[in-house]
């Protein structure tokens, strides 16, 4: 009895010391709140349970708070004393994409438990936080975009843990201290720091310290460039040398040669003159090219209208403009060629032009490069292509195959793309694209996906963010183009960074496109939209990174909300649903091709997807996603893509 009144007093006095703690937590947190302007959705309720605030999260036994994250809140001035430093079990701590002035406060000092700091695009001022370095488990810490000035202090090295520091956009000066802890991602970069680059900072690239116009040393040039650093001689020191009175014979001669040698020059250069100008008009009496014509010249080719119309003459119907489908449209060659033109964009596939014709139609005319099939071939692709009519897909309209030049002709979106829209400008006056709007285009992209794979039997090949096209009506709808051109270049195009990003990565090896790599691409298109990162973005941290592994090691370390796009945090009620787009996104990337969904799974799964709104078309759909305009029901799609790209 006398053991179970022990036991029964101490269970007792740890209660009442944990839900004292966690008291004191909860009013430090109110007070924070409370003295800063602020989202309404982080006005937090005190009738509710801490731990089930926004933005807060708390240990296994609800004893603590071990995670507070605020990105985007709106939170505007200094942080108060007191508040988050009250916070003794607190591990991250992301405070980014806020107007938060002023310093660091000191009792920050007493956070032992932190191992994750984010407190970038802020409004920081003040030296570096002298209370930081006594944080020593700190493993990541990111006061980029701020404007702390001084000089970065020596005390970092007590961080012995730590992986990832910085200090970007800011005004720090002074030396870089010699920092020798393991660091795995730096950067320095547009401060105003001076001096040599220390050796155990020198691992990282250029693009670490650059922005920096005093600093030197590798990897930037050699502090022994610096010619105004040495002293100019003594005055004392140097001879002067004795003038000769006159001239030799020599010297004359070599005057006279260098005179004569001057004056062919200007002749020289007079002469060039007079011939440039004589080109110049004789070019301006010839009439001009054709503007399509003129453009697709200027983009690298030496073939000419004259040469296309003459081999179709010879040709006779052979090189013809071919319609996939009679009636749509009511122009030919020659109309095609003198519309004017505007160049959209150079892709991995070929140089694409909006033509605008002397009728009025507007149409995308995209100029194939290193087609490496015969006409039989290209004409029997273009034909299955044609054939694919899905409200979800840009329609091919017309092709052309001559020896020098290969067209294809679609539908124009003056919408733009998804990676327009997506990665365009983010300064004042954008229109971000909200959470509704993502999450149509992932389902119309998926959709037409889906319908290629399955009633199509055609591998895409090339999905990334700017083939997936928006309408004009309501800039929310999307459309998948350039599907199924791969088979053109006798498997996959020459890789460039935009593309590589989306690519699986066995493509990487075997040099084909199957249905399970365009399920791995359109995981990456998820992340892209999730995240507001492009594939190839620099920003990603480690060199060489791509979106999913990054993604990866941000869910790994437990901080997923790091992971989304700082314009979506403004949104209510959509945290679940951007965690399972997520894990959908994460289950499309899976390094082994067979543990892949097949598209019209992920349709599935993206269907399933618990909405607060039904009447949008987002779920609830009775269309298979797959079926074509006709309705029929496609045949099932094999567990294992084919070997080879065969439509």
């Amino acid at each position: 009895m006398a053991l179970f009144t022990v036991f029964l007093f101490s269970f007792f006095i740890l209660h009442h010391r944990v839900t004292s703690d966690l008291t004191q937590e909860t009013q430090a947190l109110q007070t924070f709140i409370s003295k800063l302007p602020h989202d309404h959705r982080y006005s937090w309720n005190s009738s509710e349970f801490v731990c089930n605030w926004r933005g807060i999260t708390c240990d296994a036994t609800n004893s603590s708070v071990i995670y507070l994250r605020l990105p985007g809140a709106r939170l505007v001035g200094e942080i108060p004393r007191n508040t988050i430093g009250a916070l003794s079990k607190l591990q991250v701590l992301s405070l980014r994409s806020n107007g938060l002035t002023g310093g660091i406060p000191s009792d920050f000092s007493k956070l032992s438990s932190l191992h994750s700091v984010y407190l970038q695009n802020n409004n920081f001022s003040g030296g570096f936080p002298a209370s930081l370095p006594n944080m020593t488990g700190l493993e990541r810490l990111d006061l980029s975009d701020n404007n702390f000035s001084g000089e970065i202090p020596l005390s970092v090295n007590n961080l012995k843990k730590l992986t990832t520091l910085l200090l970007q956009n800011n005004g720090f000066s002074g030396e870089l201290p010699s920092i020798n802890v393991s660091l795995i991602d730096f950067q320095v970069s547009n401060n105003n720091l001076n001096g040599s680059i220390p050796i155990s900072l020198s691992k990282f690239p250029a693009s670490a310290f650059s922005g920096n116009i005093n600093l030197c040393g590798n990897p930037l040039p050699s502090c022994n460039n610096t010619n105004f650093l040495s002293p100019a001689p003594s005055p004392a020191l140097t001879k002067p040398r004795k003038q000769s009175k006159k001239l030799s014979a020599g010297e004359i001669t070599a005057i006279a040669v260098g005179s004569a040698l001057f004056v062919a020059l200007l002749l020289l250069i007079l002469l060039l003159c007079i011939r440039k100008k004589t080109k110049t008009t004789q070019q301006s009496k010839q009439p001009p090219k054709p503007p399509l014509q003129s453009s697709m010249t200027d983009a690298g080719t030496s073939s000419s209208k004259d040469e296309i119309s003459g081999a179709a003459a010879a040709a006779g119907e052979k090189n013809k403009l071919m319609f996939v489908e009679k009636g749509v449209y009511s122009f030919d060659l020659e109309d095609l060629l003198r519309a004017s033109a505007e160049v959209l964009g150079k892709g991995s596939v070929g140089t694409s032009y909006k033509a605008v014709l002397e009728v009025g139609t507007t149409v995308v005319v995209k100029r194939l490069k290193d087609v490496v099939v015969g006409k039989k071939e290209f004409e029997l692709q273009m034909e299955v292509l044609g054939k694919m009519k899905d409200d979800h897909l840009v329609r091919l309209r017309a092709y052309y195959y001559s020896k020098d030049e290969k067209l294809i002709v679609y539908d124009f979106m003056p919408a733009g793309s998804l990676s327009a829209v997506l990665h365009g400008s983010r300064g004042s006056g954008r229109t971000p694209l909200d959470w509704d709007h993502r999450m149509r285009i992932a389902m119309c992209a998926a959709k037409g996906v889906a319908y290629l794979h399955v009633a199509g039997k055609v591998v895409h090949g090339n999905i990334k963010s700017s083939n997936i096209l928006l309408r004009q009506d309501t800039n929310r709808d999307a459309l998948v183009s350039d599907f199924g051109l791969n088979m053109l270049f006798g498997g996959l195009s020459t890789p460039n960074n935009r593309v590589m990003g989306y690519r699986a990565p066995e493509v990487l090896e075997t040099r084909k496109a199957t249905f399970k790599s365009d399920v791995y691409s359109f995981g990456v298109l998820l992340l892209e939209l999730l995240t507001g990162k492009a594939p190839n973005q620099t920003s990603l941290g480690e060199e060489g990174i791509d979106l999913p592994r990054w993604v990866q090691s941000v869910v790994r370390e437990e901080w997923t909300a790091e992971v989304f796009d700082v314009e979506l945090v403004r949104y209510q009620n959509i945290e679940e649903e951007m965690v399972q787009l997520l894990q959908i996104a994460m289950a499309c990337v899976s390094t082994v091709p067979d543990q892949r969904p097949a598209m019209q799974e992920v349709v599935r799964m993206m269907e399933d997807m618990n909405r607060a709104e039904t009447d949008d078309g987002l779920r609830q759909s009775s269309d298979d996603p797959s079926k074509g305009s006709d309705a029929h029901t496609p045949p099932t799609e094999t567990q294992n893509s084919p070997a080879t790209v065969t439509p």
